[in-house]
């Protein structure tokens, strides 16, 4: 019954813990914090490094407090690649919090406020441009809501999908079990990547965004519902055949009415630590299709396709931020579950010898 303590006091879940609402409050608040549209090109300001900060002005040389200056680009060297950046010092834009900016909805109401911005002509991108000159640290929060939000929807199907079809296997054994369990084998066998890649593949090229990410959630948690069912039959076996259930089924309980109601709570543990390690899986399929091009699409921003860069060797060696703000957050994202996973397995398992 103590359990919550026992994860309080377990500083690596309580760190993963405090990245994940982190990331899922800033994705969620997206249209506030982000401060530019993640689809509207800048005028000359493609591939952009991450605007540097001045707190000296760099005309005069007195203190004005944090401040950027317009910048573009300007000629490329064919040599090595790198780009002129041209800066005007003669227009500094002060860096402000709860600035305007592009129009959005809340409940339906139109509102501009944003988090932070510039109260000038210069454009404050805190990670850069991308190479159609869009702010990446915008892209960075509206992509996330599709990368975190695939793993919840996926478990959301998956787990109940495996937990009715895993107690019923398990409860009335005999011919349903092995038909429940032959056809979980067999998907099993299925190698979801490779399964998804084919099926994006001949997918119709007028698929939009929405529609590619309900196809990658319920291809995905169609697979991954069999190796949940397998465990849950092999707790039911042994469930059933408690004094509880015993006494519910004399009682005259229907079936599925003991499965629901007495067994399956039975799992609960299980089911909570097994939902916080699988969603990774999900962001980690997300990513990999988006990244070979099959997932989510441009211009609609994702951590995977934003990460697809990362195939050119000349992004990795000449604009880095357009690689490492979405590597980062995918690894701290998939770290902070499995740490979070870890320590529920902790403080719910009362079997566990860890402290």
């Amino acid at each position: 019954m103590n359990w919550w303590q026992k994860l309080k006091k377990n500083p690596l879940a309580r760190f993963g813990a405090i990245i994940l609402l982190i990331f899922y409050i800033a994705v969620i608040a997206a249209d506030f914090v982000a401060p530019y549209d993640p689809l509207k090109q800048q005028d000359n300001g493609s591939l952009l490094p991450p605007t540097r900060v001045y707190w000296v002005s760099q005309s005069s040389g007195q203190f004005i407090g944090p401040h950027v200056y317009p910048t573009i680009q300007g000629e490329t060297d064919l040599e090595t690649g790198k780009r002129e950046l041209i800066v005007d010092y003669q227009k500094p834009s002060g860096i402000r919090l709860f600035v305007p900016g592009f129009e959005y909805r809340l409940l339906g109401i139109p509102l501009n406020l944003h988090l932070f911005g510039t109260t000038g002509e210069a454009k404050f991108n805190l990670l850069g441009t991308d190479d159609q000159a869009r702010d990446q640290f915008s892209r960075l929060l509206y992509g996330g809501r599709i990368s975190l939000f695939i793993g919840i929807l996926g478990v959301a199907i998956a787990f109940p999908l495996g937990m009715v079809l895993g107690g019923i296997s398990g409860y009335f054994g005999g011919w349903t079990d092995s038909v429940i369990m032959r056809l979980a084998e067999v998907l099993m066998t299925f190698p979801g990547i490779y399964l998804l890649v084919s099926l994006s593949a001949v997918l119709p090229k007028d698929f939009t965004s929405a529609q590619r990410f309900m196809l990658i959630v319920a291809i995905t948690s169609f697979i991954r519902w069999a190796g949940l069912a397998r465990v849950i039959r092999g707790q039911v076996l042994s469930i059933k055949e408690r004094e509880f259930v015993q006494a519910a089924r004399a009682m005259g309980g229907k079936p599925i009415y003991i499965i629901l109601r007495h067994v399956l709570p039975q799992t609960a543990t299980y089911i909570i630590i097994s939902a916080t390690l699988a969603i990774p899986g999900f962001i980690g399929a997300e990513a990999v299709l988006s990244l070979i091009g099959l997932g989510i699409q441009q211009p609609d921003p994702s951590w995977g396709n934003m990460l697809s860069l990362a195939t050119n060797a000349s992004v990795l060696v000449l604009q880095p931020w357009l690689i490492w703000p979405p590597a980062t957050v995918i690894v701290l994202t998939v770290l902070s579950f499995n740490l979070l996973g870890d320590g529920l397995r902790d403080a719910l398992d009362p079997r566990s010898l860890r402290r």
